[in-house]
């Protein structure tokens, strides 16, 4: 898979995050080598792999102290107040996987122990 391309997907034009994207397609490469019992991205699943990795990328926050900040839970006027609900999903890399697993299933192949 290709750096250079996550970065022109995502529309990231500076070197700026650059640890953060490089991360996020390790990440998902060894996700994607586990979870098929494989030694390599196979080609078919590059698409499916750069899918995942702007997933990732939009939904952990990564790169960031913060958590993201999650639907509106209260509008004030008078004064102008906005309040936020936490939302932190601990089971996204699960979630993503569930998204792609159809496609991750053609290449899957059985380990025996």
């Amino acid at each position: 898979m290709e750096f250079e391309k996550l970065k022109r997907l995502l529309g990231v034009e500076n070197s700026e995050k650059d640890a953060i994207l490089e991360f996020i397609l390790n990440d998902v490469s060894e996700i994607i080598k586990n979870y098929c019992n494989v030694e390599e991205v196979p080609e078919g699943l590059f698409n499916t792999a750069y899918r995942m990795a702007m997933d990732l990328y939009r939904n952990e926050n990564i790169g960031h102290e913060e958590s993201t900040l999650g639907s509106v839970s209260s509008i004030t006027e008078g004064d102008t107040a906005t309040s936020f609900r936490q939302y932190v999903d601990d089971n996204f890399k699960e979630t993503v996987l569930k998204n792609y697993s159809a496609a991750l299933n053609r290449y899957r192949k059985l380990v025996f122990s």
